[in-house]
């Protein structure tokens, strides 16, 4: 299968559309095109002009990395793009972030960030989130 890895953020319609379709939490197209142009770093994969996975890494571009937003339409799932994305998002931080640097993220599906050197945070610390309502 040809593909082509473009180290850029993704559109903010194949951002929405990868989103959905792959169960994570929707998000407001106002943010999206608010929020995207300010990511440190954005990977996606096409096949036949159509974006199939995506990722960013977002923060201050010193002290704080997080490896957000890794989607692959579930097409195309079990095919190595997670990896693909991962191996981008890792050639990034490999050259930008400094050292002592913290790299975060929340795993949906830890097998494939245990890959690449992620650990589990427990019990040293809890994962936690809110959600502006």
């Amino acid at each position: 299968m040809q593909y082509k890895v473009v180290e850029q953020v993704v559109g903010v319609e194949d951002f929405l559309r990868l989103r959905l379709i792959t169960g994570l939490t929707p998000r407001p197209r106002a943010a999206a095109e608010k929020g995207l142009p300010r990511s440190l770093f954005g990977v996606h994969v096409v096949v036949e002009q159509q974006v199939i996975a995506m990722g960013r890494v977002v923060g201050d571009g010193a002290l704080n990395f997080e490896v957000v937003d890794i989607a692959v339409d579930p097409q195309f799932q079990g095919k190595g793009f997670g990896r693909i994305v991962m191996q981008s998002i890792m050639g990034y931080l490999d050259t930008q972030a400094p050292t002592g640097a913290y790299i975060t993220l929340m795993a949906d599906v830890p097998a494939l960030y245990l890959k690449f050197g992620f650990q589990y945070s427990r019990p040293a610390s809890e994962g936690m989130y809110i959600v502006k309502a």
